[in-house]
């Protein structure tokens, strides 16, 4: 009997949890993402999935302007929040930072700025094929920026 590999289809979302979903949509939104939905959700079998055991949480779904790819936030009601990496070193293990292309970083960066974004290290050229940054974004999260400098 063959056995197939399964294999994935597509990566769904990536998971941030903050403090103020409301200060995160609104920074998402000035980046160029769009709010597809937001939701609570609760009950025992949301703690089934989550190992957390009964949860209330508030979670809103940012969607990319093309369409492929979704940042879920999220707000924990219940249970409390136990740890906190918002600021991590980009060093620190684990999942880091989530990075964006856009269409120019320079703009885009004095965008963010206003809403309280503060740059890590500095803007840099990378080869002849992306100028790259990292920044703070609301409450400490760490964000890529990209922006295509080639002709690829």
């Amino acid at each position: 009997m063959k056995s197939e590999k399964s294999s994935v289809k597509r990566m769904d979302n990536v998971g941030i949890v903050v403090e103020s979903l409301d200060e995160a949509v609104a920074f998402f939104t000035e980046l160029g993402l769009t709010l597809e939905g937001r939701a609570t959700v609760e009950g025992e079998w949301a703690g089934r999935v989550t190992g957390l055991g009964t949860q209330r949480v508030e979670i809103a779904m940012m969607v990319t302007p093309d369409g492929h790819s979704r940042l879920e936030i999220s707000r924990f009601l219940t249970p409390p929040v136990v740890a906190d990496h918002r600021n991590a070193p980009v060093n620190a293990l684990g999942y880091l930072r989530v990075m964006f292309t856009v269409d120019d970083v320079d703009e885009t960066l004095a965008r963010l700025l206003k809403y309280g974004a503060q740059l890590v290290g500095e803007v840099v050229q990378y080869e002849d094929s992306y100028r790259l940054c990292y920044i703070r974004g609301p409450e400490g999260l760490l964000i890529g920026l990209a922006q295509e400098t080639s002709n690829r």
